[in-house]
C-alpha cells in the first residue's frame, strides 16, 4: 500500500462544496488517512480570477500513479472542470503532490509536484495531514 497526497483547489461558484466532492470522490481510492483544513489562497499565475479555496488529502491506496491521476481527473470532470485557459479558474484542480518516495517524470505526471515546494498554501495544508512527508531526495 502506498500514502499519496493530493492537493485540491477551487475558485468558482461553490468553492467548498467543490472541495468536498473531491475529497468524497477520491476517498474512493483506498483508506482516507487525513484532510487538512481548508486555506484560502490568492491565484498563482494566470488571469485574474478569484481566491483559491484549498485542502490536502491523504489517502492510502493500492492505485498505481496513473491510476490515482486517472482518480484525481475524474474528479475534476464530476464538478464540471473545463481545461481550457492554462492557470484559469476552475470549480475543481486536483494535483497528485506526493506518492510515497516515488519519483515520476513524464509528459502527463510529474510526482512530487514540480511546484509543490514553492507553494505554501499546498505545503502547510500537506504537512498537517501528513507531519513526516518527505521529498524524494529528503
Amino acid at each position: 500500500m502506498s500514502r499519496v497526497a493530493l492537493g485540491l483547489g477551487s475558485n468558482v461558484g461553490d468553492r467548498r462544496r467543490h472541495l468536498e466532492a473531491g475529497v468524497a470522490s477520491l476517498a474512493s481510492l483506498g483508506r482516507l488517512v487525513g484532510v487538512s483544513p481548508i486555506f484560502e489562497s490568492e491565484p498563482v499565475g494566470g488571469p485574474p480570477q478569484d481566491p483559491f479555496l484549498n485542502a490536502v488529502v491523504v489517502v492510502d491506496t493500492d492505485a498505481a500513479p496513473h491510476e490515482v491521476l486517472a482518480a484525481a481527473r475524474a474528479a475534476e470532470t464530476a464538478r464540471g472542470r473545463v481545461r481550457n485557459e492554462r492557470w484559469g479558474p476552475r470549480t475543481l484542480d486536483v494535483d497528485v503532490l506526493l506518492y510515497d518516495d516515488l519519483e515520476v517524470r513524464e509528459r502527463d505526471l510529474e510526482i512530487p509536484h514540480p511546484r509543490l515546494v514553492g507553494r505554501r498554501f499546498a505545503l502547510e495544508p500537506l504537512l498537517l495531514v501528513w507531519p513526516d512527508a518527505r521529498l524524494p531526495d529528503g
